[in-house]
């Protein structure tokens, strides 16, 4: 797979990208080289393909949890989706200040979503790369999070249902005046008051989307390099970072939970 600790590095920090090259037509990229040359139609195979089956797991435990709910003394399975439930609808109700049920399912959806795939950095570095090339595969990363691509995917999500409800609640001319007139309530300086507050409605999914990659990104960085060290290292080095990350696994999940709802509950609020 690699034959110095650079390559090493860089074959587990590049994803499997299927797209478009310039000579070769469409291909899945071997080299990076050949992912610089990929034509903007292209697909981080890796990053959907987990991201997806992260999705069914999520729908297919909560769907089994529901089927086998029971009043009497519940299972592990039904007090964990309970406690979810119940945590998130709770984070809903002291957050978020307008009426909308779409909320509550949505948030819950983001955090455990994006917990499960969070999780998968928990899975050693080596195993799913290494399994992945003895089927022909180059590249194979598995944390979705962990590419930019998947956390500007879920924060453009955010941002369309901030555009959306802004709209909605609050009308085009309600949320352009308010983009407008907003922090100086004078026509001289709507010009001024635009520039901050496109910026900072931009900001919105820049900074969901960052944040997580960051983190996630930053975590399985230090994983490769504690791989790279003597096997009795590894040990002493990796259980730490490991448990280390049970609590920032779900941390990241939360905070991306918690922004979302309250760039959306500022959405629903009509100033005007």
């Amino acid at each position: 797979m690699a034959n110095t600790p650079v390559e090493y590095i860089q074959h587990h920090l590049q994803n499997l990208v299927f797209g478009s090259h310039p000579e070769k037509g469409w291909i899945i990229a071997h080299t990076p080289e050949e992912v610089k040359q990929m034509g903007f139609w292209s697909v981080n195979l890796d990053t959907l393909g987990w991201s997806i089956a992260m999705g069914v797991l999520f729908l297919w435990l909560f769907r089994k949890a529901a089927l086998s709910a029971s009043t009497k003394v519940p299972g592990f399975l039904q007090s964990l989706t309970e406690m979810c439930i119940e945590f998130v609808e709770g984070t809903v109700r002291d957050t978020f200040h307008g009426r909308n049920p779409l909320i509550a399912p949505l948030a819950l959806t983001i955090f455990v979503w994006v917990f499960l795939m969070n999780s998968l950095k928990w899975v050693p570095v080596d195993i799913i790369p290494g399994l992945a090339h003895l089927f022909g595969a180059p590249y194979f990363k598995i944390v979705p999070t962990a590419d930019p691509n998947g956390t500007f995917g879920l924060s453009l999500g955010v941002f369309v249902l901030i555009l959306f409800y802004s709209i909605k609640i609050k009308g085009v001319g309600g949320f352009t005046k308010e983009l407008a007139f907003t922090p100086f309530n004078h026509w001289a300086l709507v010009p001024f008051n635009l520039f901050l507050e496109i910026i900072g409605l931009l900001a919105k999914p820049l900074s969901l989307a960052l944040r997580l990659f960051g983190n996630m990104y930053a975590g399985e960085v230090v994983f490769i390099l504690i791989a790279l060290l003597p096997f009795w290292a590894q040990w002493v080095l990796n259980v730490p970072w490991a448990i280390f990350h049970i609590l920032v696994i779900p941390l990241q999940a939360f905070i991306f939970m918690v922004l979302t709802i309250v760039y959306l509950s500022a959405a629903h609020e009509d100033h005007h």
